[in-house]
């Protein structure tokens, strides 16, 4: 009977260690990552058993009445916590700009991005890119634009020195400690779109999984190593278009996508609807190749509806264990367009109720909670 025991016990051991190390995984693209950069990724596989790390873009630049003020917050105006994730965007770098796409400076920037390490925050980037082909913006969809930047393309040269300016912001990226600080890296983002210039609008799959290849071991090679690589669509509806530009598990870390709420979710539930397939889509093919997922954008401008945050967004993400969710940015007035744009509630906000009811949930994670997790250690 003892030894029938014993073997038992032996067999769960080596099942749940099994199951331990499956969970824990931290095989990254770059086979070169830091420590730091490995320690992030498994203890984000980790933390997503606990709950979602709630993000928002560009939390600690401005919000919708103030601009660069030390400590600042929408979200911590609120809540009196920070989010867990903060958002932001490379759009400049490409020209040396001194500021980013939406007006913050890049030496705030790297301030901020220090300071959010150093207490166990985790930073993603994205980048608006200008269009190489036309010098226009981001926006600018004029055809063959993407193809320019393929090796022998027209502007394949021009991408390269933009590509090294990045190279040098990523390495400059330094802690308290001295190690170069982690970034959830979202290149192309929203690339099953069809309104910015790599969009599949824009390129064939052959195309877009060459330059993404190409950019990722172009970062590697310039010694690079703190980057987890997230793969980024908008709204699809099949495991196929979710695939069609998928560049592969080697060179992927992160499955995610975007998508906004833009109808009255008491009478249209296709935000819920639409996300719930997204997610199990993406979910299946993460425990296909032992990857974490992400609700990488969302929001509902000016948030009308007073349970947008602990009804329509907790049920489009359902039961599935997602790593974070980040809301846009809090611009505040927008003068071009004469209208308020901002997607987390601020002090006063009809919606603030509603959002500190959502960051009380045990499954909301803020920056407190995941201070303790030291994610990097």
């Amino acid at each position: 009977m003892k030894i029938k025991i014993i073997l038992l016990l032996f067999t769960q051991l080596v099942v749940s260690s099994c199951s331990a190390q499956k969970i824990t995984s931290t095989k990254l693209v770059d086979e070169n990552a830091t420590q730091e950069t490995k320690n992030l990724y498994k203890n984000l596989t980790l933390l997503k058993e606990k709950g979602f790390m709630f993000g928002h873009q560009d939390a600690l630049a401005y919000g919708v009445n103030w601009k660069y003020q030390e400590g600042r917050s929408d979200i911590k105006d609120v809540t009196g916590d920070y989010p867990a994730i903060y958002g932001w965007d490379l759009g400049g770098t490409e020209h040396k700009s001194d500021n980013d796409i939406d007006g913050v400076p890049f030496v705030k920037m790297k301030q901020w991005i220090k300071e959010i390490y150093d207490r166990s925050g985790v930073n993603t980037i994205s980048w608006h890119m200008d269009n190489p082909l036309t010098g226009k913006n981001a926006w600018d969809t004029t055809p063959n634009s993407f193809a320019s930047i393929l090796p022998n393309g027209s502007k394949h040269e021009l991408y390269k020195t933009w590509l090294d300016n990045s190279v040098k912001f990523f390495l400059s990226l330094k802690g308290s400690d001295g190690k170069a600080i982690p970034i959830l890296y979202r290149p192309f983002h929203e690339l099953t779109g069809n309104w910015f210039w790599w969009c599949k609008n824009n390129a064939t799959p052959e195309q877009f999984k060459e330059v993404w290849k190409f950019t990722v071991d172009y970062y590697k090679s310039k010694g690079v190593h703190n980057l987890i690589y997230v793969y980024n669509t908008s709204m699809v509806k099949s495991r196929e278009e979710f695939l069609e530009y998928y560049p592969g598990e080697s060179y992927v870390d992160i499955l995610s996508f975007d998508n906004y709420e833009y109808n009255d979710p008491t009478k249209d539930n296709s935000f819920v609807e639409n996300n719930l397939k997204l997610f199990g889509i993406m979910d299946t093919i993460a425990k296909e190749q032992n990857k974490i997922i992400a609700f990488a954008e969302t929001g509902y401008e000016q948030i009308p509806y007073d349970k947008f945050w602990t009804k329509t967004l907790l049920e489009s993400i359902g039961n599935y264990k997602i790593s974070f969710v980040l809301a846009w940015r809090n611009h505040g007035w927008q003068e071009n367009e004469k209208k308020m744009h901002y997607y987390v509630p601020f002090k006063g906000h009809p919606n603030e109720k509603d959002f500190i009811d959502f960051f009380n949930l045990e499954e909301t994670l803020f920056q407190k909670d995941v201070t303790s997790k030291k994610l990097y250690k």
